[in-house]
């Protein structure tokens, strides 16, 4: 492409309708002028993407002295963050773009220009729309705005997926490799799934490796925490609520767990603490396949794959009456209990491993290592919170020695909340005492294990014991009087 004289304008083309498709250097060149003195930049180049035209103002703006000097040279050497030989490459032009030099925002439009007998790329023309961002500022912020919602719509989204997979339920145990083969089962079928086993054994991360196996693998999976939930806000929290179902209600619909989880995975965590009430409506939801919003007349049609989680006995819930034996048999089609820590303890080297893997990842520090006696004496420790005990152990274990980079057992000690004992240690006898203290101190070990159990809840707590209600406050209140010895 020769050289443009922005003063020759004999061209008698006319420009397109549509910028970019069709446009040549001929029917360009008539606007050069124009160009020349009204915008505060403009360029030309050639198919090579090298300069071959720039006006004086874009040559102040770039502190150029001598126009001639860049003539000829690329112009990324000339026009720092330029996308001119992108629109030279494939031939689209880039209408608006915001384009950062120095402490100037500039709106710039660049077109491809056109060959008038072969039609193929010739060079681009670029010039500056606005160099004063500033009575553009209300759009630009309208733009930001919905930048940022999308990416937190994204956000929202991914979290909404599963973040772990089989690989992510560690161990190599006979008890664990049982635990993966049942899960792989229940993620080629679409049949409810129920997850026993104690707090903090993974039954989560079971849940999302099952989801993610599944068909149902790309779509949503979302998590309610029952226990979690107050008893009143259960039914707006799985079925959503309609503006003004209630005072206090937010003007815009709410949809609910099982719309945002339709075509995926509904997890229930901790079900066994739902009310009777609640889980009634549940039932009918799992049944029929639709669910009615809060306040609403208009039932909307849900598929959605259930997988449920509880650490209490369901199977004792429902002889006592406080779990509907229907909706037991609704969610206990494939069954998997996940074991406790404490019977799997062949796994705690490969645990550890992932473990301080994981802290290191988190905290940019280097990873520390576990030596074989420390794990020997993780042994010998019950772990009643199971895995999520485990990590905690480990995180006190590296919080209260500074950059430790080996934990060995002395280590350990401090972090345990008690002194582990030899499994095998010689039976020793134990000292005499009266027998009035002997069941005193096993009632309160029974009231305190019932309120434990049953999370709280002082009336399941008397039911577990077989004791009237007014039993149970009799007993506590007389624990109360007395310090526990």
């Amino acid at each position: 492409m020769p050289r443009v004289d922005p003063s020759d304008s004999d061209a008698k083309a006319t420009l397109p309708g549509s910028l970019g498709e069709g446009l040549t250097l001929e029917a360009i060149r008539p606007l050069f002028p124009l160009f020349e003195h009204a915008s505060t930049g403009a360029i030309s180049v050639d198919a090579e993407a090298r300069l071959t035209w720039i006006n004086d103002s874009y040559c102040r703006l770039l502190g150029i002295e001598d126009p001639a000097s860049a003539i000829g040279r690329p112009v990324a050497e000339v026009v720092p963050h330029t996308r001119m030989p992108e629109v030279v490459r494939n031939g689209r032009p880039i209408l608006l773009d915001i384009m950062e030099f120095e402490d100037h925002q500039l709106v710039v439009m660049r077109l491809p220009l056109h060959d008038r007998k072969s039609g193929k790329i010739s060079g681009a023309v670029a010039f500056i729309v606005f160099d004063d961002l500033e009575p553009l500022t209300p759009l630009i912020g309208k733009y930001r705005r919905l930048q940022n919602d999308l990416a937190a719509a994204r956000r929202a989204l991914a979290k909404r997926g599963a973040r772990y997979d089989m690989g992510d339920f560690i161990g190599a145990s006979p008890s664990v490799l049982e635990v993966k083969r049942r899960a792989r089962l229940a993620a080629a079928r679409a049949t409810p799934v129920l997850l026993l086993g104690e707090t903090g054994t993974g039954k989560e991360v079971l849940a999302q490796a099952i989801h993610g196996a599944s068909p149902r693998g790309d779509s949503s999976f979302v998590a309610v925490n029952v226990a979690a939930v107050p008893e009143n806000l259960l039914e707006a929290e799985f079925f959503g609520v309609v503006p003004g179902a209630f005072t206090g209600a937010d003007r815009r619909p709410r949809q609910g767990k099982f719309q945002l989880a339709d075509g995926g995975t509904l997890f229930l965590d901790e079900v066994g603490d739902m009310p009777l009430a609640v889980q009634a409506k549940l039932l009918r939801a799992l049944q029929e396949g639709e669910v009615e919003p809060l306040g609403s007349n208009e039932v909307k049609r849900v598929d959605v794959r259930v997988i449920a989680a509880t650490s209490c006995d369901l199977e004792a819930m429902v002889a006592e009456g406080s779990f509907r034996s229907d909706l037991y048999y609704r969610l206990n089609v494939l069954r998997i209990r996940v074991p406790p820590l404490r019977e799997r303890l062949a796994d705690l080297g490969i645990l550890c491993e992932t473990i301080l893997g994981k802290l290191a990842q988190e905290s940019g520090e280097s990873r520390a290592e576990i030596t074989n006696e420390a794990v020997m004496l993780l042994h010998q420790h019950d772990w009643p919170g199971n895995i999520r005990e485990l990590r905690n152990t480990l995180e006190q274990t590296l919080a209260l020695n500074e950059a430790c980079h080996v934990i060995d057992a002395p280590e350990l000690l401090a972090a345990l909340p008690y002194q582990p004992l030899e499994r095998h240690s010689r039976t020793t006898v134990a000292p005499i005492r009266a027998m009035a203290e002997v069941v005193a101190e096993a009632e309160r070990t029974a009231l305190q294990n019932a309120l434990a159990a049953c999370r709280g809840n002082k009336s399941r707590a008397a039911r577990l014991l077989g004791i009237p209600r007014s039993v149970l406050y009799e007993k506590l209140a007389k624990l109360s009087e007395k310090p526990d010895t």
